[in-house]
């Protein structure tokens, strides 16, 4: 089974290890306790919206950066090919997104 939480705390900690940081470092930044931090890397914890923008912004990383890599690590493990381009059809919803925002 495909677990949000699994992937998302995976790409968190291969982010954090590319940048040669350890888990002190990014917890003291983002102002999240080391333990917790840590469970959310393993995959044992649901991270909410603002402790992610918290650890987003200890890392350097947009916030859509890492969501995006996230989708495609389920979409990789789902077997669903995610094109770079919005499918025919869908870019009327996207162009209502975009002028709204």
């Amino acid at each position: 089974m495909i677990l949000f939480r699994q992937e998302l705390g995976e790409v968190l900690r291969d982010a954090r290890r590319t940048q040669g940081r350890t888990l002190r470092q990014v917890s003291a930044d983002a102002r999240v306790s080391l333990g917790y931090l840590s469970e959310i890397e393993r995959g044992q914890k649901e991270a909410s919206s603002e402790l992610l923008v918290s650890v987003t912004d200890a890392l350097g990383m947009p916030l859509s950066f890492v969501l995006r890599e996230v989708s495609d690590r389920i979409a990789v493990a789902e077997g669903v090919s995610i094109p770079d381009t919005i499918p025919e059809g869908m870019a009327e919803g996207a162009d209502a997104l975009v002028c709204a925002g």
